[in-house]
């Protein structure tokens, strides 16, 4: 249940949130009965720290970006991540029934009024699509290396499943997972971003019958229709077809331009709440965000702390800074100069991370206990966790700050007289250029040179490309919002095959322990495997967490309903909700 397992230094603030969302529904409920009161300020604007490049965030490229951050309200599903990290149901858009049996069997039913902005049916079609998309089955030929043929970030949950039953059109579908697969984490999937307008992506295809390919395994249709789940929803300003960006939620997309922004406005065939307020404009990273604010463009932002250089919010905003369910780290290659593991580890015992915790990792905040308590050892166990202790244990202090003499060592074992290594992240980004002048102060007295690559197109997939060699970003290597309390998040990150495991990581071992924990709900079998993963990966190194990554939340004074949600959803988790009287 979303709030279990919430710290206690964060407590008061969901508290508070809590009670300002039920007072926004008393508001919003009053504003869709009557229409917008007069006094209402009938357009907000909103700033995030990510560009958006696509409205399909599960592709590897979507799901790096402000995809979700930007469409949670666009394009709807079965559940939402929440302010406390787990998934919350939601029933506006389906319900969830698991049915009697050995092997784990849900049922879903969406509701029937549900119909897209262009007028189609919402039907399991969409579910068919999602787990086609993620499940990993579906591969190109033996030529292109057996390579999935959908480019999907992630294939948690989704490789569980055996089969989606589905009649095309239909309200309802039965999801089957497969024996001994009972996915723990069943209510994260076919969530808020995940489920896209199928009905698109066939047409595009020319695949008149898109569960019907799928189910027999048509592999040419299949083909056409990933070619397109992976492309056809690319978003280029003042180059939108928005016949093919349907909403399945209260807002839908109006117009997108570099001057303008993403224009988000009421989506008049939305069968549930009506929206607060009728029009959001959402101003990505590469907007000018300070001269928006400015010019009074921007009323809510949602940035990492510390990320927009001079950014001033003394006047006429409330704020919050406050740890987030994303880890800040370096996520190394695997290959090139950090083709051993020596070199990986030279580069991590040269890191000063507890300075850059302590001059970077919670500002604004009391780092208080569990969430931005301090330098983070674990990748995949949050420090809320029962689990937490067990797995930093093997981390055992060796990292925390620099080893100046170690790190020569490892890196002359490496066989390399002197390292460079190219640290890239999407910029400009002031608190994370601050973090490479620390580093590469640090790591110059190992004979390691750092180079800052980083750039305003720079994505996580320049490591595969030999661009970088490490990227600095937060869990599953995207730029802002990101994560949640679902720990296959960052689990599966770090997996074999998966499309976010950008350094191209592998481990026969850690792949069987991550398998394991997505389905073994045993306490003493998850404490004693946490602590297994996590010693697998401080021994190999293919990332190096820093710090709880601490974020900025803000919005003008007057506003309703603004509820900080420090996860992948962020702050726009419930826009439809907000309100701002003159």
């Amino acid at each position: 249940m979303p709030g279990t397992n919430t710290p206690r230094g964060s407590r008061r603030r969901v508290v508070r949130a809590v009670g300002a969302l039920t007072a926004a529904g008393v508001i919003g409920a009053t504003v869709a009965a009557c229409g917008e009161p007069a006094d209402q300020v009938p357009s907000l604007g909103f700033a995030i720290d990510n560009i958006v490049t696509t409205y399909n965030a599960n592709t590897v490229e979507g799901a790096a970006t402000g995809a979700a951050a930007a469409f949670g309200r666009v394009l709807t599903g079965t559940n939402y991540i929440g302010p406390s990290g787990g998934p919350v149901a939601d029933t506006d858009f389906a319900t969830a029934s698991v049915l009697p049996g050995d092997t784990l069997t849900v049922q879903y039913r969406i509701n029937p009024a549900a119909v897209y902005s262009d007028g189609v049916p919402i039907a399991c079609d969409d579910l068919v699509l999602a787990w086609a998309a993620g499940s990993g089955r579906f591969t190109r030929s033996a030529d292109d290396g057996h390579a999935p043929m959908f480019d999907a970030a992630t294939r948690a949950g989704y490789a569980d499943i055996d089969r989606v039953d589905c009649q095309p059109g239909s309200k309802e579908a039965t999801v089957v997972f497969k024996p001994g697969r009972s996915y723990l984490d069943w209510r994260s999937l076919f969530g808020a971003t995940e489920l896209m307008p199928a009905h698109v992506a066939a047409q595009a295809a020319g695949v008149p019958d898109l569960v019907g390919a799928i189910h027999s395994g048509d592999t040419d249709a299949v083909r056409r229709i990933a070619e397109f789940w992976n492309t056809g929803w690319r978003l280029v300003p003042g180059q939108l077809d928005v016949t093919k960006l349907p909403s399945s939620g209260p807002y839908k997309i109006d117009s997108f331009t570099e001057d303008g922004g993403l224009v988000l406005v009421e989506n008049e065939r939305w069968w549930g709440t009506k929206p607060a307020t009728s029009r959001i404009v959402v101003w990505p990273k590469d907007s000018d965000v300070q001269s928006r604010i400015g010019d009074g463009d921007v009323e809510v932002v949602d940035v990492g702390s510390g990320s927009i250089s001079g950014l001033d919010l003394s006047r006429g905003f409330e704020v919050v800074n406050e740890p987030s369910r994303s880890v800040e780290q370096l996520v190394l290659a695997n290959h090139g100069v950090f083709g051993s593991v020596d070199a990986r580890r030279a580069f991590a015992l040269c890191l000063p991370r507890q300075q850059l915790y302590d001059e970077l990792g919670h500002p604004g905040f009391d780092p208080g206990a569990g969430l931005g308590s301090g330098v983070v050892d674990s990748r995949i166990t949050a420090p809320d966790t029962l689990f937490f202790q067990s797995a930093v244990a093997a981390e055992g202090g060796m990292y925390t700050d620099p080893d100046i003499p170690g790190a020569k060592a490892a890196r002359e074992e490496s066989g390399q007289s002197h390292l460079t290594v190219r640290v890239g992240y999407l910029g400009p980004d002031e608190r994370r250029a601050q973090t490479v002048r620390t580093i590469a102060a640090s790591c110059q007295a190992a004979g390691i040179t750092i180079e800052d690559v980083s750039s305003p197109t720079f994505a996580p997939s320049a490591l595969g490309a030999g661009q970088a060699d490490a990227v600095l970003a937060g869990t599953a290597s995207a730029a802002g919002a990101a994560g949640s309390s679902v720990p296959t998040d960052s689990s599966f990150a770090l997996r074999s095959g998966n499309g976010d495991n950008f350094g191209g990581f592998s481990n026969g071992r850690f792949d069987q322990v991550v398998d394991q924990l997505a389905v073994d709900g045993s306490l003493s079998a998850r404490m004693s495997l946490s602590g297994e993963a996590e010693a697998i990966l401080w021994n190999e190194m293919p990332t190096i967490p820093l710090f709880d990554q601490p974020r900025t939340i803000a919005h003008s004074n007057g506003m309703h309903a603004v509820v900080p949600n420090p996860t992948r959803s962020g702050a726009g988790w419930n826009m439809d909700r907000w309100i701002l009287l003159r």
